[in-house]
């Protein structure tokens, strides 16, 4: 055998030799999950690929990780983080804007997540882009929310819709397919550097039970992999996949749907 057999590859992400932070594209773990609300439990070469473990977290101290997170972030060329809770794209997108300007959205996700506070708590997952929207880290006419469907204040709407922000539900995917909602994204986010930010219960729990925020009628896995599929061309900057919560996972559905969503956004970022 001349080959490494399958069952005993490298631990790392798709089995990649690299660990250097130099690399094209980074890949790393954000084994944290204080943000959320309901269930915990996320912590989880041709192009360049590098997986470079797991960043460093405070435990039990929301503040000093995305401090630390942020610190991690801000040397890397192009980071694919796997969360995590979605506290955790706040400092992802504090260290891409600053070293990259303002940047565009596509954000797939069950909630708005632009709630000012959540269940008391500001700094948390229902909060991440209330703060990059006011921090000035993400252009509002240049964000897209995709698979909404939690059930939503109207003051919490009105300011989202009313900042510039595109939502499209998820009956809005069943109803019109993946070619119409890649050509909404592709006209919202249009020539600038945008962010991909995928929640996992974007997914209907059907195909994704490994979550902290279920919410029934989502988005199917396939309508997920074709819509990102007629996306490129669009200037990508960074992406995350959060939310996977391994307790509540069968026979890791959601994992592989994970790694299957980051996988095919690498594949975006190849030469064409």
């Amino acid at each position: 055998m001349t080959s490494v057999p399958t069952f005993a590859i490298r631990p790392t992400f798709l089995g990649v030799d690299q660990t250097s932070a130099g690399a094209a594209i980074c890949v790393a773990g954000i084994p944290f999950d204080l943000g959320t609300s309901n269930r915990p439990g996320a912590e989880m070469e041709r192009l360049g690929v590098a997986d470079i473990g797991d960043f460093h977290i405070t435990h039990g101290d929301i503040q000093g990780t995305l401090v630390k997170i942020e610190a991690q972030a801000a040397p890397l060329d192009h980071l694919v983080a796997l969360g995590g809770d979605h506290t955790v794209t706040l400092p992802l997108l504090r260290a891409l804007a600053s070293r990259r300007g303002v940047l565009g959205l596509v954000h797939f996700d069950g909630h708005v997540d632009t709630w000012p506070e959540s269940f008391g708590l500001v700094w948390g997952h229902g909060s991440p882009f209330y703060h990059a929207i006011e921090e000035g880290l993400v252009d509002p006419r240049r964000m897209i929310q995709v698979g909404i469907r939690s059930p939503l204040h109207r003051e919490i709407f009105d300011w989202t819709v009313g900042k510039g922000v595109t939502i499209v539900t998820a009956e809005d995917v069943h109803e019109s397919g993946p070619q119409m909602v890649a050509e909404r994204i592709r006209s919202v986010l249009a020539d600038g550097l945008s962010y991909l930010s995928f929640d996992i219960d974007a997914l209907d729990p059907a195909f994704a039970p490994g979550t902290g925020t279920p919410e029934v009628g989502g988005l199917a896995t396939w309508q997920v992999r074709a819509i990102l599929r007629r996306l490129a061309g669009l200037r990508f900057a960074g992406m995350d996949v959060v939310e996977v919560s391994p307790p509540y996972d069968v026979a890791e559905i959601t994992a592989l749907a994970a790694a299957t969503i980051a996988w095919d956004y690498i594949g975006l970022l190849a030469p064409r």
